[in-house]
């Protein structure tokens, strides 16, 4: 806060020094107005600065947010004034980095034409709302980051929990989740509290792993043995994944004053790697991606086994 102030105080003096030049009049002049004790030139220099530093620096319209509303342990605007939390910012390309690589993995049909499904865009979108949210710490956006986290768990749900419906219970269940999801957006825009975010989110993973032990050991016809133990593999290695980067948050979260002193004695760039919030972004986007995977493999080998009978 102390360097931003700073850099305010700089730019304003700037401004003012370039805008409107002292001048130099040998004449008696009166000394200004009691009733208008601010110069002309400070007003308008200030009216000037706040137009055009506003959009980078305010968390809400008018004012910055700080960072400990928002929980997070890299210091804000610690490397430019144009993003807020630079690490926290960046790892969020782990998201796109991954949604596009199934975007135009095997099977894509080109540049204009990737291959898409809900769960690969969930991903996309995720990263893209996480890195504005981090890169700007605005209130709105910080509903886009955890709106679309919930998205990410909508899509995962939205997938096996219709592997092996029918058309019409596919589209029940999918309609059925779209007004769960939309009420929860509702309820918690009027109710912004924390805690409910992490509840459902906690919910439906709990659901999901419900829903994928079932795929892979009491659906009917049964997976092939080999398979099943090689998706089940993959999936309790994506949850550990994840879980780990939630510790990390965690350590981010409750060791935050150490974490900044280990930081500082190590300089840039090894500095970056105690930005344990970003390892969050990086872990969340390699375990929700292997669980996709996941849901994918077992979904098509649900369909041919269909096809079969």
């Amino acid at each position: 806060m102390d360097r931003v102030q700073a850099w305010l105080e700089v730019q304003m003096s700037i401004q003012m020094g370039i805008m409107f030049p002292p001048a130099i009049d040998i004449s008696p002049t009166p000394p200004e107005s009691p009733i208008d004790p601010e110069p002309r030139a400070q007003r308008w220099a200030t009216i000037i600065f706040v137009l055009t530093a506003t959009p980078i620096l305010s968390g809400e319209p008018g004012a910055r947010q700080p960072a400990e509303q928002n929980s997070f342990c890299e210091e804000d605007y610690a490397l430019t004034f144009y993003v807020a939390e630079f690490i926290n910012s960046l790892t969020n390309l782990a998201y796109v980095h991954l949604a596009l690589r199934y975007m135009y993995g095997p099977g894509s049909g080109g540049l204009l034409a990737p291959r898409l499904d809900f769960m690969s865009v969930s991903l996309l979108v995720l990263g893209i709302g996480s890195f504005l949210f981090h890169a700007s710490l605005r209130q709105t956006l910080e509903f886009a980051d955890e709106f679309s986290m919930l998205g990410l768990t909508w899509a995962m749900l939205q997938a096996t929990l219709t592997t092996g419906q029918s058309p019409t219970k596919s589209r029940l269940i999918s309609a059925s989740l779209a007004m769960c999801f939309a009420s929860f957006a509702v309820f918690y825009l009027q109710s912004p509290s924390i805690i409910y975010q992490v509840i459902a989110f906690v919910s439906c993973l709990f659901v999901l792993i419900l829903r994928a032990q079932y795929l892979l050991y009491w659906l009917q016809p049964a997976l092939p043995e080999a398979k099943t133990r090689d998706w089940n593999k993959k999936t309790w290695r994506a949850v550990f994944i994840c879980l780990l980067g939630y510790v990390l948050w965690n350590i981010d979260l409750e060791y935050c004053a150490t974490l900044r002193n280990i930081r500082q004695q190590l300089g840039l760039p090894w500095a970056w790697l105690f930005e344990l919030h970003g390892w969050w972004h990086v872990l969340t986007a390699i375990g929700a991606a292997e669980c996709m995977n996941v849901a994918r493999e077992v979904r098509e080998e649900v369909k041919r086994g269909q096809k079969r009978e």
